[in-house]
């Protein structure tokens, strides 16, 4: 594996080596790898490297000999062939090594939202993977702070058969498309769930996620809300598949709407009013500046947006329709509408809850350093589970111990000052790549990108199978080092064009 000239002779490629393995993992229940171990527990380390805690990985691989990692690998129930365990093992004990920072007590992740203790900002977005008493007690047991319950209505809610579809990378979502409305259960059963979550998990936060067709409907739920003893009450302005009009995304689109179903909503119940908001609209700040001025305590966003996917086994009954993705591909999206409000000199004093594409604790970090105080996660819970909570919360405690920092406050709103107009960027300096001869595999990539898409600026000797940057032509547009595979690719210093 450390020959000379092997591909794992750098940092950067066994970093790439430890997560391609990672990505390949089945993350089987119940692992046989981890069985067949007997003193560690691999599965858990490869869990750990596939949502960015590599750095922690060691705990469950410390204390395996090279015979448990044996077995561990032989015992590995991949379709194609085993993970490689024991090269896995080797660098992440190596990367133990190297760091020697001495291990302290983590840091707190406790946060307030609107005046609420947050034992973390991890909750459960308001969806399918919290519809009943049983889910959101396992989640909590689990480890997350809070649950926006899926939203409650007054409505018959009949689903569709099949209700799912995702865009797929490899054996993970890129993007995953559902069709589901709202909660099918009677409202009186969803308030006595809340109520009972509330009574037998006092410290947790339960939020009640509700819908109405008008102001009345609004009003009744919200205070059942309350009476249920919820910590707060989010208003769904933004579902994008109601099957009646004049709901969701109806209501989320326009500003006039928003604002006086939150202003009714506020003055008839003393806990924290949290509107919804929908990506599926130009200008966000418009509906939510409409329920700013109307009292709201915070903004939650963004719901799923709506597209079109045309797998045959999407099809119900033969038919596709319109409805709401999530999952990884939107979160430059969902991030874009956070970023708008944040930076709205109107609104600076409202607090925000991050929604969309929310997979690893370095995506929620997103979120927090662009002013949000929690973020909800419900796509990659529906395809990892609950359990992918461990690694939220370690990866961010090892990022704040990391940098110094004890309270998680001190991320909210950190990167706001770093954006900018378009107008308002840097014009005249550039930055050339340059390439790491000992990294460069000699694939061309480089080359092919900046020849059909770039600007003919790299030359490739297909001797040596290395790649030129062409000064004289090279706009330091940096299309070479997105497409490279190995990273091999970095950056000059800026300098006047």
């Amino acid at each position: 594996m450390h020959a000379k000239n092997d591909y794992f002779t750098t940092m950067k490629h066994l970093e790439l080596f430890l997560h391609e393995e990672a990505a390949r993992c089945l993350l089987c229940e119940n692992a046989p790898c981890s069985k067949a171990c007997g003193k560690g527990n691999p599965a858990r380390a490869l869990r750990a490297i596939r949502f960015n805690n590599e750095k922690n990985a060691w705990r469950w691989l410390n204390d395996c000999s090279d015979e448990d990692l044996q077995r561990a690998e032989k015992a590995c129930i991949h379709y194609d062939r085993p993970i490689r365990i024991r090269e896995v093992a080797e660098e992440v004990r190596r990367q133990k090594t190297e760091d020697r920072r001495q291990e302290t007590e983590k840091p707190s992740l406790e946060i307030e939202f609107c005046g609420i203790r947050c034992e973390n900002p991890f909750f459960l977005a308001s969806s399918s993977i919290c519809t009943n008493y049983e889910m959101v007690a396992r989640a909590f047991e689990a480890g997350w702070a809070g649950v926006f319950y899926k939203t409650i209505c007054k409505q018959d809610i009949h689903e569709v058969s099949p209700r799912f579809d995702a865009v797929r990378e490899g054996s993970s979502f890129a993007g995953f498309r559902n069709m589901e409305q709202l909660s099918e259960n009677p409202y009186e059963v969803d308030f006595d769930i809340l109520r009972r979550l509330k009574k037998n998990y006092p410290t947790k936060v339960v939020v009640a996620s509700i819908m109405g067709e008008y102001e009345e409907e609004w009003i009744e739920l919200a205070k059942m809300a309350e009476d249920a003893g919820c910590d707060a009450v989010e208003l769904n302005f933004s579902c994008p598949q109601m099957r009646l009009a004049g709901m969701g995304s109806d209501v989320g689109q326009d500003a006039e709407l928003v604002t006086f179903y939150t202003a009714y909503v506020k003055r008839n119940v003393k806990i924290p009013v949290i509107p919804k908001m929908t990506p599926n609209i130009t200008q966000i700040n418009q509906p939510a500046m409409g329920a700013y001025f109307a009292g709201a305590d915070a903004i939650s966003a963004i719901n799923t947006i709506k597209s079109v996917t045309m797998t045959p086994e999407a099809k119900v009954d033969e038919k596709w329709t319109i409805s709401g993705l999530s999952g990884r591909s939107v979160k430059p999206i969902a991030l874009r509408y956070i970023l708008e409000m944040a930076k709205n000199p109107i609104m600076k004093n409202i607090q925000l809850s991050g929604i969309g594409g929310i997979e690893t604790w370095h995506d929620a970090l997103e979120f927090i350093q662009l002013g949000c105080r929690n973020v909800q996660v419900c796509t990659a819970v529906m395809q990892y589970g609950y359990r992918i909570i461990d690694d939220l919360v370690m990866g961010l405690q090892t990022y704040l111990q990391e940098r110094g920092i004890e309270k998680l406050e001190d991320l909210v709103g950190e990167q706001l000052p770093a954006f900018v107009r378009p107008s308002d960027l840097d014009r005249d300096t550039k930055v050339f790549p340059t390439v790491n001869r000992d990294q460069c595999i000699g694939c061309g990539r480089c080359y092919v990108s900046c020849l059909d898409g770039g600007h003919q600026a790299i030359r490739f000797d297909s001797d040596t199978r290395q790649p030129h940057i062409i000064g004289t032509k090279c706009v330091g547009c940096h299309l070479c080092r997105l497409v490279c595979p190995v990273s091999a690719m970095g950056l000059a210093q800026r300098i006047k064009k």
